[in-house]
C-alpha cells in the first residue's frame, strides 16, 4: 500500500527489458477459459539489462521526450516517449503495491508502445530507453 507520492522513493534503479509473450500458449489458454500466465511467464521470457541506480539515471519517465523503442532485425517496430505511457512509474508502483507485496529485487516491466509484432527464431531484437541503455537479444 505505497502512496503514489512516495512510490519513487522505493525505486533502486532502472534497466531495459523486453517482455516477451508466447501468443500460442496465451491464445490456447484463453480459448479454454484458463489462466494464460504461462504465455507471459515461460523460461527466458523477460530479458533485462543490468540495473542502473537512480543516482546515475534519475527517474526517466519524469522527464519529457525520453524515447523508448524496439527494433526487430534492424527495423523499428515500436517507438514512443516514456511520458506517453498510460501510467507513470509512481502510479504503477502504488497500484501494484495494493495487490501484492513488493520486495527488493522485484522487477516491474512498464509496458510497450504500439506496434507489437511476432518474432521468430533467428530474429534479433534491440530495445532502448534514453538515459538508461540498450538491450540486444537473439530469438532462439
Amino acid at each position: 500500500d505505497i502512496k503514489e507520492e512516495d512510490a519513487l522513493d522505493h525505486v533502486w534503479g532502472y534497466g531495459v527489458g523486453i517482455d516477451l509473450t508466447r501468443r500460442d500458449i496465451q491464445n490456447k489458454a484463453k480459448e479454454m477459459g484458463r489462466p494464460w500466465d504461462m504465455g507471459k511467464g515461460f523460461d527466458k521470457s523477460a530479458p533485462c539489462t543490468a540495473l542502473r541506480p537512480v543516482s546515475d539515471v534519475g527517474h526517466p519517465d519524469t522527464e519529457k521526450d525520453r524515447t523508448i523503442w524496439i527494433k526487430v532485425n534492424g527495423e523499428t517496430k515500436q517507438k514512443s516517449t516514456l511520458d506517453l505511457h498510460i501510467w507513470s512509474t509512481a502510479e504503477t508502483i502504488a497500484y501494484l503495491s495494493g495487490l501484492v507485496e513488493l520486495q527488493a529485487g522485484d522487477l516491474i516491466y512498464m509496458g510497450t508502445p504500439e506496434g507489437v509484432a511476432a518474432v521468430k527464431p533467428g530474429d534479433t531484437m534491440e530495445g532502448h530507453v534514453d538515459g538508461v541503455g540498450d538491450l540486444t537479444i537473439n530469438i532462439a
